[in-house]
């Protein structure tokens, strides 16, 4: 999914005309690869240490070849573009030499440390892991409360604990000092159980007197929070545990023991010895090892730290006063702004064999040939500088021998963005391509990767390593969870791009996404190994290649480029360049703002809708030999430049496919031919855009759809040509409809097409006799008052001046009149309504399913937006058959509404079954009732 999307990004971009450059690799894994091996080996009966440093090394590069050549593998498959040539692995020579460089320069600057602290020890690795390697995961344990006797026998105190074993490394008890019910005890003693030794009372706010009894046990060497109270009382640091989650000598006769059967044991001692006070429920939160998989232990040890605050302090400023790097969703600048806050000193050092071996030299002839916590050491860069270093301090009899531990993962993964590039050296491309311009990662990374490279780079670089990051989901599986190994529910890509071939993969993956960051779901079928969204991406490519050939068949043999571009004349060309111009408007518009999801669908929808199903459609008629040249040629060039532009617009999405096509369309050569992903995008030219013709096409081509639907539903067979009727009140409306008649007529099979006012056709008056006589009444009586009128206007025309001012309003009033009452149809139909009551007019109106010449017949009548679409059913199919035929299916909907209400009215099943089962009736109910009612509405069109 994430080189999926990179993909695209690179290809767009590279096509725009940008100098891109993306660099495949891969990491070493460190912790994963050595708790597998070590898996392995205890499968064999053996153990790393038996096997030595140099031969499980020689097994761990061996893994490292299969497992990366099946990455490298899929990502060949994947068709990815990247730059093979480099290639790069975090333990080649070259990023080695940088993670040495990183190391000793923040060990000069004194940003490196070895020293004792608490660390998250990971007894199923045997290794410290840090921060972000930690999951927290709710779970239901138990509250232990248990009594810690007074040493001068006055009393006890009760602590609460979800960690009874480690009472045995306590060394206090804490209270909060504003605690009015225990600020008496401060700075008395306890005697602990079963080790019997003495320790003190002790006041700190961090404690909260609402947690158990107000009473903290305290345990520097096992808990984070109790270690740096520790240190604010000056408290010994008492280690109970191995590091393999055994206890040591310390935890006394309990020695050996694992650490869970241990906490059985020690309650079980309490218990005997009544110190033990209840036991409850309590549902907490345990941190667990993101590798391991098990609880992870606070352990006291000694490892390597980087000062982190400095680091993480530089990349706040970059990301306060220049907003770099900027998120993509913006919502996660956030949280990767409060990680960076709250960051402690990271342990970079890991007891494991398998990475970049740390690069300190102790000299253990100082401390009797062992490396303790206290021997003393150099940092070098090369065992040589190191031997020089030691000579000079401790003499030429020194004894050395390199850190056994290598560094974390992360480390060398924090330098890659500038060390695959060259750096430490200034190399040309560490010139040309840093800082890089966009990171594509998964949110659940920002903390392991992100910002190690942003500390890093803006240490080393005083640059952050990319302008944007563009944080993406993940890939849920059928059922919505994350996919992982544990769970055993991921998904093989190989499998599905052998089944559905690679572009459907690809597209899909990016399809489903709807938005920015946002997971996605990808539906599958365990059963079958099958997957119906990517079959649908599929299918989409079959849609696409079929239409390309057809296109090709129809060019005389000709390129777009020996065409030449169209200059459109026709409507249906106009619309689809119009179209066109849209979409890469629409499409760039999306890629540049991280809308990948949206572009795809865009461009689906333009693809399969408009190019394929309609343009296509309708030029056929112009392709035939017979048709007229002129507009021969121009279907032609229309057809190739709209074609050619789309595998462009949809390489980076499916670049397989559109290579394959674009390559035979413009007849590249075999021996030296162009590639279509160093053409140019295409660029959108606004003069070409006509969004008031793509509207009016639009009402076209839904009449189209209307009449089609309107035919299959009537049954009517693909050969036989229908009469229609199209009524709209609107005037334009009309002029659009008639303007493409000829459409209408070519894409639904009409013989016969009127295109009339709805109005008017409703107000046939003139047609009825009896609308004749009111006529004859109404002119008697406009000869009457005529006469009246006239009279007047002789007598008052006889008065000076008056008469003459009255011609004058006269002669304006008919003028008005004229122009409100009788020169449309609506007004006239107003004017007749003053005249005779609205009741009579309805009843004078035609039925619904007449037709123009004031006929009923029987129709099928359909709407889309004001205009209604009416299909004569006589003589074009069987009417009684459609009527049985629909009578039986409106039965089958009453008999469904009716078991469907039946079962909704019963409370039994309302109040019993599942809530979804429920809503899938009522839903089932709803949709029922709609059929039964456009079924009705059908049957009396045939009435």
């Amino acid at each position: 999914f994430s080189d999926t999307l990179i993909d695209t990004l690179v290809r767009y971009h590279r096509m725009q005309g940008r100098n891109t450059l993306w660099v495949p690799g891969t990491d070493h894994a460190s912790i994963a690869v050595h708790s597998m091996l070590e898996k392995q080996l205890k499968k064999e009966g053996k153990t790393r240490y038996e096997l030595g440093r140099e031969k499980f090394l020689e097994r761990a590069w061996q893994w490292k070849a299969e497992s990366e050549g099946t990455i490298l593998n899929q990502l060949r498959r994947l068709g990815v573009s990247v730059d093979w040539s480099r290639e790069r692995f975090t333990l080649d020579e070259g990023l080695s030499k940088a993670v040495v460089e990183a190391f000793t320069r923040l060990y000069e600057e004194g940003l490196i440390y070895r020293g004792e602290y608490l660390v998250n020890w990971c007894p199923a690795s045997q290794s410290a892991v840090s921060d972000v390697e930690v999951e927290n995961q709710e779970v239901n344990g138990n509250l232990w409360h248990f009594r810690y006797p007074l040493t001068d026998g006055s009393g006890f105190v009760e602590v609460a604990t979800t960690r009874p074993e480690t009472m045995l490394g306590d060394t206090a008890v804490a209270v909060n000092p504003n605690d009015d019910r225990y600020k008496h005890l401060i700075g008395k003693t306890l005697t602990l159980p079963i080790l019997q030794r003495e320790i003190p009372i002790i006041g700190d706010e961090f404690v909260d007197p609402t947690f158990g009894t107000g009473c903290v046990k305290v345990t520097p060497a096992h808990d984070p929070n109790d270690f740096d109270m520790g240190k604010r009382h000056n408290l010994p640091l008492i280690n109970i545990m191995n590091k393999d989650g055994t206890l040591n000598a310390n935890a006394g006769e309990f020695q050996g023991q694992d650490r869970f059967v241990a906490r059985k044991n020690v309650v079980s001692r309490l218990e005997a010895d009544g110190f033990l006070v209840k036991i409850e429920d309590y549902k907490h939160t345990v941190p667990y090892s993101d590798r391991g998989k098990v609880p992870i232990e606070p352990l006291l040890s000694t490892q390597w730290f980087v000062k982190i605050r400095p680091l993480a302090d530089n990349t706040l400023e970059f990301l306060d006063q220049q907003t770099s790097p900027e998120f993509v969703p913006q919502r996660w600048t956030k949280v990767y702004r409060d990680w960076l806050v709250k960051l402690k000193d990271w342990c970079i050092s890991r007891q494991l064999w398998w990475g970049h071996q740390i690069p300190a030299w102790y000299a253990v002839s100082e401390t009797g040939g062992q490396i303790t916590d206290n021997t003393p050491f150099v940092v070098a860069k090369s065992e040589t500088e190191a031997w020089e270093k030691a000579k000079a301090q401790f003499g030429e009899n020194v004894k050395l021998e390199q850190d056994p531990d290598v560094l974390d993962t992360w480390f060398s993964s924090g330098l890659w963005p500038f060390s695959t590039l060259g750096w430490p050296e200034q190399t040309q491309d560490l010139a040309t391509y840093y800082p890089t311009t966009t990171l594509v990662t998964g949110f659940d990374i920002i903390f392991f990767w992100v910002a190690r490279m942003t500390m890093m780079a803006g240490h080393f670089t005083q640059q952050m390593p990319f302008q944007t990051v563009y944080i993406h989901g993940l890939v849920l599986d059928e059922k919505g969870q994350k996919m992982s190994k544990t769970k055993g529910n991921g998904i093989d890509p190989l499998l599905l791009i052998d089944k559905y071939g690679t572009d459907a993969l690809r597209y899909t993956l990016i399809r489903e996404v709807a938005g920015a960051g946002q997971d996605i779901r990808l539906e599958y079928d365990r059963k079958k190994d099958e997957s119906a969204s990517v079959e649908a991406s599929r299918n989409f490519a079959n849609k696409l290649w079929n239409a390309a050939r057809f296109v090709m068949m129809n060019l005389d043999g000709q390129t777009p480029q020996q065409l030449g571009n169209p200059v459109a004349t026709e409507l249906s060309d106009r619309w689809i360049i119009s179209r066109y111009h849209q979409v890469i408007k629409q499409t760039t518009n999306y890629i540049d703002n991280y809308g990948l999801g949206e572009a795809a669908k865009g461009l689906y929808e333009f693809i399969w809708g408009d190019f394929c199903d309609q343009y296509i459609e309708l030029v056929k008629s112009r392709l035939q030999a017979d048709a007229d040249p002129v507009s021969r040629r121009v279907a032609q060039q229309t057809l190739g430049y709209i074609l050619e532009g789309i595998m462009k617009l949809l390489h980076p999405f499916m670049p397989h496919i559109t290579e394959e096509i674009w390559q035979t369309l413009t007849q590249q050569p075999v021996d030296s031919p162009q590639t279509l992903p160093l053409q140019v995008y295409p660029q959108v030219d606004a003069n070409l855009i006509d969004s008031a013709l793509e509207e009016q096409f639009e009402l076209l081509i839904g009449t189209i759809r209307t009449i089609r639907n309107l035919r299959a539903e009537a049954d009517i067979k693909p050969g036989i040509k229908v009469t229609a009727n199209l009524q709209t009140e609107s005037e334009k409306e009309r002029e659009i409809l008639t303007a493409g008649q000829s459409y209408i007529k070519d894409l639904a099979k009409v013989e016969t097409l009127t295109i009339t006012d709805k109005q008017e056709n409703q107000t046939i008056a003139a047609k009825k006799p009896q609308r004749g006589l009111k006529t004859i009444g109404l002119i008697i009586v406009a000869i009457v008052f005529g006469r009246v009128g006239l009279a007047a206007g002789n007598a008052i025309d006889d008065i000076p001046i008056v008469g003459t001012l009255f011609e004058l309003v006269g002669f304006g009033y008919t003028a008005w009149f004229v122009s409100q009452n009788l020169l449309t149809a609506q007004a006239r139909l107003r004017l007749w309504s003053r005249f005779f009551p609205q009741r009579e007019l309805e009843q004078s109106q035609e039925p619904e399913n007449a037709m123009p010449d004031g006929k009923p017949q029987s129709v099928y009548a359909g709407v889309i937006g004001t205009i209604q679409v009416l299909i004569p059913l006589s003589g074009v199919v069987d009417i009684e058959a459609v009527r049985a035929k629909l009578e039986k299916s409106l039965s089958k909907a009453e008999a469904e509404v009716q078991s469907l209400s039946t079962r909704l009215n019963n409370p039994s099943f309302v109040d019993r079954a599942r809530a979804d089962v429920v809503q899938g009736a009522r839903d089932a109910l709803a949709e029922a009732q709609k059929q039964a009612e456009i079924l009705r509405d059908r049957l009396k069109g045939l009435s």
